[in-house]
């Protein structure tokens, strides 16, 4: 008698205060003190490199190179930024690099959107296969394929283009595969079935149905695409000309003196790094709201 009476108390006693729990760990009450003390060391650890470049940019060459370096920001930023624009072509540079990054990311997403779509739910024939294909060039370094693709963008005479960076990053193997296992996700295949019921092609299914429900997914891939190929250096350096760079491969010009100046150096990096800073500024809420809500699915 005292168990059949005691049971569901039990269960009921286990879902509130799993209700409880839940409600703690929404508030953020969960977490103890060590938790906020490792995130702060976290938070300080990663904008101190950010601080320190503008310490430096702010100050002289000099300065900088006493024996107890200053910590503070000084009055020297509009100098070394004009130095920099001396050195290099940096409005230049933004421009190209923005309107570079911007292809790349949307060329790449729409790619990847399209073959995660077809590894996911057009059963391809051995679709395994395939994914472990596009998976396999991932092993492989850039640096294999530099003079090929180099010497393919000489025949078609895009040495020194911008274009010339756009091109080999239209599509990438992790977008497919990121992209694959979101619309796995998200995207039932009864729906696909139900489309093609009601007579609508392949194509239209891509554009009315599977954009809208990848859309989440294609703008966290856009932002990461956007700040690799913002970041790009390697082939950038060996593609373009000192005349028409992209930011990577104008800092590379800054320093090139008898004398090394930092300063200057970390002026230029400065001056590259605050649009991209900006834009984490004003869409950082969204963009993490996407890349949270592409983990849950």
């Amino acid at each position: 008698m005292t168990i059949t009476t005691g049971a569901p108390a039990t269960a009921t006693d286990a879902q509130a205060v799993a209700a409880k729990r839940r409600r703690r760990l929404a508030s953020g009450r969960d977490a103890g003190p060590l938790v906020y003390l490792s995130l702060s060391v976290i938070v300080l650890v990663s904008i101190f490199p950010l601080y320190y470049i503008l310490v430096t940019a702010t100050r002289t060459n000099a300065e900088m190179n006493t024996r107890n370096p200053p910590l503070t920001p000084g009055s020297n930023l509009i100098g070394n930024i004009a130095s920099a624009m001396e050195q290099a072509n940096i409005p230049l540079a933004l421009f190209n690099s923005a309107w570079v990054s911007a292809l790349v990311a949307l060329g790449a997403v729409l790619t990847s959107t399209m073959a995660g779509f077809a590894l996911s739910h057009l059963g391809m024939k051995h679709e395994g296969t395939w994914l472990g294909a596009v998976m396999g060039t991932m092993m492989v370094p850039l640096q294999l394929g530099v003079i090929p693709l180099f010497i393919f963008m000489a025949a078609v005479n895009l040495v020194g283009n911008p274009m010339s960076v756009v091109l080999p990053y239209l599509t990438a193997a992790f977008g497919v595969f990121f992209m694959r296992q979101y619309l796995a996700q998200a995207m039932p295949k009864s729906l696909l079935e139900a489309a093609r019921v009601d007579g609508a092609s392949t194509r239209r299914i891509f554009w009315r149905i599977v954009l809208p429900i990848a859309s989440p997914g294609m703008a966290v891939l856009a932002m990461l695409t956007f700040m690799q190929a913002w970041n790009e250096f390697f082939w950038p350096i060996i593609a373009l000309n000192p005349s028409n760079p992209t930011v990577q491969v104008a800092i590379s010009q800054l320093g090139q003196g008898y004398v090394h100046d930092q300063s200057v150096i970390m002026a230029g990096i400065f001056v590259c790094t605050m649009p991209v800073i900006i834009a984490f500024i004003l869409l950082g809420k969204r963009i993490t709201s996407g890349i949270v809500e592409g983990a849950v699915k």
